[in-house]
């Protein structure tokens, strides 16, 4: 199956679902459409365009916390393994959780205490805080960017 095959399939049997073409996969709860690469005829291709698609079908718009995040990713993840059946084709396993396992590190950087080391608790959008040494730090929103983390008073 190709990947305007697939997007064709989508199409018709999610009506409720917009797929456009763009330089990149992704979900825009903004606009309610799952852009696709039509450029990437790759295998990985068409798991990311059922991956996006999943979180669109899950009605996934934004998350108040790093973990909520990791469980959004889990279960688009699930949500396009039901989807590639349906599609008549199966994800692999291991591409799925190397896909989680990045979103899970990324977690894992941000929670660490910039003083102790010691894996620290989201309070806020913003923050964590440390329950061994109670300092607390400051994350960035981005979720693409190398996980800054400063000290507060």
């Amino acid at each position: 199956m190709t990947l305007e095959d697939l997007a064709k399939n989508l199409r018709q049997t999610h009506t409720n679902i917009h797929l456009a073409t763009a330089d990149t996969f992704y979900w825009s709860p903004s606009d309610k459409t799952v852009y696709y690469d039509s450029r990437d005829s790759t295998t990985e291709g068409l798991w990311a365009l059922l991956h996006e698609t999943g979180h669109a079908l899950l009605g996934h718009t934004q998350y108040y916390s790093d973990i909520e995040l990791v469980q959004m990713e889990v279960a688009a993840w699930e949500k396009a393994k039901e989807l590639a059946k349906e599609a008549d084709t199966v994800i692999d396993e291991d591409h799925a959780e190397d896909c989680i396992d990045s979103y899970r590190n990324w977690l894992h950087r941000r929670s660490l205490c910039p003083a102790c080391h010691l894996s620290g608790v989201q309070i806020d959008n913003n923050h964590y805080t440390c329950i061994f040494c109670h300092k607390k730090w400051r994350i960035t929103a981005e979720r693409f960017c190398r996980p800054y983390r400063k000290i507060v008073a």
